[in-house]
C-alpha cells in the first residue's frame, strides 16, 4: 500500500483499543459488583444509547467525563425502572460513582497509549477524524490531549450522517484534502489525494471497515472484543490490528 493520508474513527478505537463500548461498560459493572445479569445490562445499554441519540442530553461543551457519567445515569436508571435493579439512592450513587472511576481510569490509560502512536504517525501523515459521536468531540479531544493530532473533524451530530454511510468517509476524504491540497508543508503541491491512498483505521467492521471500503479508502481493522460473537471475514481489510502501535 502507498498510504500518504489516514482517517481515523475515536469511540472504540482510539479510547477502548478495539473493545466495543457496551463490553467497556459491562466490565465495568463486572468490576464494581452491579447486581445485574448481562443480558440486563445490554438492555440498558440500548436503550442508554438511543436516548442519547434522540435528545440533546449531551452539550456541545461536556467533557468525556459528563458525557460517561450520563450515559451511565441512564443505564442504571432504567435498570432500576425496569425492575433489574432494587437499589436504594445511597447504593445508586455509590456504584455509579464507582463505575464511573473504573472506566474514567481506563480511558485515560489507553489514550495516553493513542497519544503515543498518534504523536509518530503525525509526524509522517496529514490525518482526520470521522466519528459518530454527540456534538461535542471537539472537546473531548481537547480532554485527553489529542485535538492537536487532527487537521479536522467530521462528527455525525454535525454534519447529520452516520456510519455506516459511506459518504461520511468520503467527507472525511474530503476534509483532508481541503488541507492537504492547500499545505506545502503537506506535500500538496502533488495534487489531492485519492481515497485509495488514505488508510481508515475504526474498530467497527459494520460501521468503519464496510464503508470506509466502499468510499474507496484502505482499511486498517482495530480487532477487539466485540459486542456479539460474530464472525467477518478477515480478507476484506487491507490490515488487521490488535494494538494501535502497529501502525507504526
Amino acid at each position: 500500500m502507498t498510504i500518504k493520508g489516514m482517517i481515523f474513527d475515536y469511540g472504540g478505537t482510539l479510547d477502548t483499543a478495539g473493545c466495543h463500548w457496551g463490553k467497556m461498560l459491562w466490565h465495568a459493572y463486572e468490576r464494581q459488583q452491579v447486581p445485574v445479569t448481562e443480558q440486563q445490562f445490554r438492555d440498558a445499554y440500548v436503550f442508554g444509547e438511543r436516548a442519547l441519540a434522540r435528545n440533546p442530553i449531551i452539550k456541545p461543551d461536556d467533557t468525556f467525563h459528563r458525557t460517561l457519567s450520563a450515559k451511565i445515569r441512564l443505564e442504571m436508571e432504567h435498570l432500576c425502572t425496569q425492575g433489574a435493579w432494587d437499589a436504594s439512592e445511597n447504593d445508586f450513587k455509590e456504584k455509579h460513582e464507582a463505575v464511573l472511576d473504573d472506566l474514567y481510569g481506563e480511558v485515560q490509560r489507553i489514550t495516553a497509549h493513542s497519544a503515543e502512536v498518534l504523536t509518530e504517525l503525525h509526524k509522517r501523515y496529514p490525518m482526520v477524524l470521522v466519528s459518530n459521536f454527540y456534538g461535542n468531540i471537539a472537546c473531548v479531544l481537547r480532554e485527553f490531549g489529542l485535538e492537536k493530532f487532527f487537521l479536522d473533524i467530521v462528527e455525525s451530530a454535525v454534519v447529520g450522517i452516520r456510519k455506516p454511510d459511506p459518504k461520511i468517509f468520503t467527507l472525511g476524504v474530503e476534509a483532508l484534502n481541503k488541507h492537504f491540497s492547500s499545505s506545502p508543508q503537506l506535500g500538496g503541491a502533488r495534487g489531492a489525494l485519492t481515497p485509495s491512498e488514505i488508510l481508515v483505521v475504526g474498530d467497527s467492521f459494520y460501521k468503519d471497515i464496510l464503508p470506509a471500503q466502499k468510499a474507496g479508502c484502505k482499511t486498517a481493522w482495530f480487532k477487539g472484543e466485540g459486542w456479539t460473537e460474530e464472525t467477518f471475514d478477515e480478507t476484506i481489510p487491507d490490515l488487521i490490528i490488535n494494538d494501535l502501535q502497529e501502525l507504526l
